[in-house]
């Protein structure tokens, strides 16, 4: 910089500012020697590289083996149901008779699939039919769809009663929105109860085993098949009597509507607020997975209830989890108050 000009003023700039231009290090401009030509240079793999392709030469050694495999049995009882009904004597009777039992079977898990599909998609229109009466606070439509919620449940002994009460009482009621509140405290409310009782139930069964499971493997299939269990007996108890691809189905609804509110995290949070941070950090190993499945079973419970439930909540009262938390949590309380003085 010469004596006339100015000197530069400072200013500010961002790190990140492509318009600044830095300028090479010495090590840059140093030519190399003797550089290696590109051919001269070799690529190593990284593991990841090498896991990916051996990962994928393995999946397809294990399809082709399975597919083999399936081929060779499936061909082995071709040819063991064709030479027996081709006998003439008690086995080839035997045989017809075992594949007739086999397809009437199979015809009947059929048919019970398609009805539960079916009661399924029926509880769901019920429930979408009154969100848009409430929404619209449309009076006519809001009676239609409370005569059919009535006669949806009338055919059940044990909700005659309600709505008995309901359709005595359902001329009465003029307000917009007053008919499906009487609806649900006459006839979904007793239901409600009883679902309640079921959560807590699978809850307790769910803590229970997963704190006294020898191993891990069986805490987590007994979690997986009481979770199913407590989905199909929910369902049914609110009318849709799914078979095993409609609990399938009402699993991944309920799955998705946990994961969009955040209900995994939800029910760590509470079981702390429950039980306090401190107890929680001195619990041991197998307390504390049974504490977070059986609370984590009464989150699935409580959301599926209202996935299920053809009426949103309007009079009846919403089970509280953390309620249903101390109540599911009962049998462990001891074992972790003794955990905690320790």
């Amino acid at each position: 910089m010469s004596a006339n000009e100015q000197p530069r003023q400072p200013r500010v700039f961002a790190p990140d500012d492509p318009a600044l231009v830095t300028e090479p290090s010495v090590q840059d401009q140093i030519p190399d020697i003797d550089p290696a030509p590109p051919a001269a240079q070799s690529v190593r793999p990284t593991l990841s590289e090498l896991g990916r392709r051996g990962l994928r030469w393995g999946v397809l050694l294990l399809a082709a083996l399975a597919g083999a495999a399936s081929l060779g049995l499936a061909a082995w009882f071709a040819r063991f149901v064709s030479a027996a009904l081709a006998r003439d004597d008690w086995l080839g009777t035997a045989t017809f008779v075992l594949l007739l039992v086999a397809a009437f079977a199979a015809a009947m898990i059929m048919l019970r699939e398609l009805i539960g599909f079916f009661r399924l998609r029926r509880l769901d229109r019920l429930r979408r039919d009154v969100a848009a009466a409430l929404a619209e606070r449309d009076q006519v439509r809001e009676r239609k769809a409370a005569m059919r919620l009535a006669a949806f449940y009338a055919g059940r002994p044990e909700q005659s009663w309600g709505v008995r009460r309901f359709r005595d009482h359902a001329r009465d009621v003029h307000d917009p929105g007053e008919l499906l509140a009487l609806a649900d405290r006459e006839i979904i409310g007793p239901i409600d109860v009883e679902a309640r009782g079921i959560v807590i139930r699978s809850a307790k069964r769910v803590a229970t085993v997963t704190a006294m499971s020898p191993m891990v493997l069986i805490a987590v299939a007994y979690v997986l098949v009481e979770n199913l269990r407590q989905l199909r007996t929910l369902a049914t108890l609110y009318g849709a009597r799914p078979g095993f691809l409609g609990v399938v189905k009402l699993a991944r609804m309920v799955f998705t509507h946990i994961l969009a509110t955040g209900g995994i995290a939800m029910t760590d949070d509470l079981l702390g607020q429950f039980l306090g941070q401190d107890i929680l950090r001195r619990l041991s190993r197998r307390l504390g997975e049974g504490a977070f499945n059986g609370a984590l079973t009464a989150r699935i419970g409580l959301t599926a209830l209202e996935v299920i439930r053809p009426l949103p909540f309007l009079a009846a009262k919403r089970p509280r989890v953390r309620d249903t938390l101390a109540e599911a949590l009962k049998p462990l309380l001891p074992k972790i108050k003794a955990a905690s003085n320790t």
